[in-house]
């Protein structure tokens, strides 16, 4: 199975690096199904295998001039504050036995995997549904659009505490639509904002858990091949093209989910 959870990071990676978001709403799955990470360490060890592989995603847009850091800062500090809250206060206190009925414990472990199975849900839905917003080059002209952004900025930091994920599927829509972000200039944004946010969700509750150092570096080298590689194809490929497909994909995983931690 850690074949096959390797080859997984891989498309993290790739995903990552062509369509900037979705990729990272997997790696808790892979975690957990194919290297067998328990449900609430796995949401640790994704903050870092996301934030270290789009750190490296995000270098090669700046170097072609697309990262927007007054825009990263908007989204990004409100996101930052909102991380930084949910994994010291709110994540502990999830008991590990949430609650009982009729024989089926929810434990702390379930309940983590079922939020981030309806995540993955709602991720699909938007790819499979928009196939990503019009390219524009309007500037940012009214300011409650920039207050929506740093409201949904807060919003992606909590689901980051939270799951582990990058927020990807919700950033870059916001770029686009709410401040007239280019989207390729979104997708670089997009990947600095997350390796910002899941670096310090990491680093802020990492003291408290033991980390199996080796697997995790092992995870993130190959994210990290595979967001290159994804860089590259993007040159070639375009990635709004591939979302609907891939929405499809992370739609069946989050289904497969449900149903496995519910009815098996």
């Amino acid at each position: 199975m850690e074949i096959i959870g390797y080859a997984a990071a891989v498309l993290i990676g790739v995903s990552l690096g062509l369509i900037g978001g979705g990729g990272s709403i997997l790696t808790v799955p892979v975690l957990v199904y194919l290297f067998g990470i328990d449900a609430f360490l796995a949401t640790e060890y994704s903050l870092f295998v996301v934030g270290i592989s789009s750190l490296v995603g995000s270098v090669s847009y700046f170097k072609k001039g697309l990262v927007n850091f007054k825009v990263a800062l908007i989204f990004g500090i409100p996101s930052v504050i909102s991380i930084f809250l949910t994994r010291i206060y709110l994540l502990p206190l999830i008991p590990q036995e949430v609650f009982r009925i009729q024989g089926f414990t929810m434990t702390r472990n379930i309940f983590l995997l079922l939020v981030f199975a309806g995540l993955m849900i709602l991720v699909s839905y938007k790819m499979i549904k928009s196939n990503s917003s019009k390219e524009t080059l309007e500037n940012i002209q009214d300011e409650n659009n920039v207050f929506l952004a740093a409201g949904q900025g807060s919003i992606v930091g909590i689901l980051t505490g939270l799951v582990g994920a990058g927020g990807g599927f919700m950033i870059i829509p916001a770029l686009v639509n709410l401040l007239k972000i280019p989207m390729k200039i979104a997708i670089g944004t997009s990947l600095a904002i997350i390796s910002l946010n899941s670096l310090i969700g990491f680093f802020s509750s990492v003291n408290h858990m033991k980390i199996e150092w080796e697997l995790l570096l092992s995870v993130t080298a190959i994210a990290i091949a595979g967001i290159i590689m994804g860089s590259k194809l993007s040159k070639m490929i375009d990635g709004k093209k591939l979302k609907p497909a891939f929405g499809w994909f992370i739609l069946i995983m989050g289904i497969y989910i449900i149903t496995k931690e519910i009815f098996l």
